[in-house]
């Protein structure tokens, strides 16, 4: 089959289902992923003939994204802060917001880096996406990323390997651990925030595809792990060290507020590139201790 009669079978096969602009761009990646050719390329040659092999793997990518399987998923890999990163159904599609966060932790933190070793922890890691590009763009950092998941855990190493750094990656439930292996002067996470009764605001693709371990809390008690690694935090932060974390848009106030509670000062909310609360960083002044003579 050629590439034109293959795209006319494309579009018509999904025009019902997504945007045309959503469309295109997910030929455009496929085409690019599979036969190695760019939109130009495709345009000057779209009498290009698809051998057997390909026209097997885009028609069953084809069948997928009929099922709202994620684009990602299906060529296993997306683009984050410009790095290359695997992805599977055990991790998150990382997104533009936690991209967001990454910058704000390298434009705080770079300065800080330049002449020590500063010692980064990333807690719920997934596909290791924020623990890499940290460690790929603050020098002489230390980086370790926990997860619960050991599969998570097998693609994030896979993912450190792919952009030459070395993260310590540890298998680890935050929620029953009472002490962290170190002390850190930055501590990040990016922990499951989103309610049940948020679940009816979600695509479809996004609930039947990534894993719910790693999206989704009690109605109840949706800070339970801000709570957790805020405790965390406090006792395993170096002095003047900064907690970040991305939150629920809708619990801003809330997270603020447990982390007044806890302690922590400085606290500033930021939202993101879509206007809604997203991020904070807040920090730990602890008291220096001193000895009567």
């Amino acid at each position: 089959m050629q590439i034109i009669n293959f795209r006319t079978t494309f579009f018509s096969t999904l025009i019902n289902i997504y945007p045309e602009t959503e469309i295109q761009s997910f030929f455009n990646i496929l085409i690019e992923f599979r036969l190695k050719l760019s939109r130009i390329e495709v345009a000057l040659n779209s009498y290009y003939e698809i051998n057997e092999n390909d026209l097997t793997f885009l028609k069953k990518a084809l069948i997928d994204l009929k099922t709202h399987i994620p684009i990602q998923y299906i060529v296993g890999e997306t683009e984050f802060f410009g790095l290359t990163f695997k992805v599977n159904e055990n991790v998150l599609i990382p997104r533009p917001e936690t991209e967001e966060l990454v910058n704000w932790i390298i434009e705080d933190t770079k300065l800080k880096t330049q002449n020590s070793k500063y010692q980064i922890l990333d807690i719920g890691t997934g596909s290791g996406c924020i623990p890499i590009s940290l460690a790929k763009n603050l020098p002489n950092t230390i980086v370790c990323a926990v997860d619960i998941s050991p599969q998570a855990l097998k693609t994030a190493k896979k993912n450190a390997q792919i952009n030459n750094v070395h993260i310590h990656f540890i298998e680890k439930n935050i929620l029953n651990t009472t002490r962290l292996p170190n002390t850190y002067d930055l501590i990040v996470s990016n922990p499951p925030y989103i309610r049940d009764l948020e679940k009816k605001q979600m695509q479809q693709n996004v609930l039947d595809n990534e894993p719910h371990l790693a999206l989704f809390v009690k109605d109840q008690n949706p800070l339970l792990f801000y709570n957790k690694i805020a405790e965390l935090a406090k006792a395993h932060l170096t002095k003047n060290g900064c907690l970040f974390f991305e939150i629920n848009q809708y619990l801003g106030k809330e997270t603020v507020d447990l982390l007044h509670t806890k302690g922590f000062k400085n606290i500033e909310l930021r939202k993101d590139m879509f206007g809604a609360d997203r991020m904070i960083k807040a920090s730990i002044n602890k008291q220096v201790k001193t000895t009567k003579h």
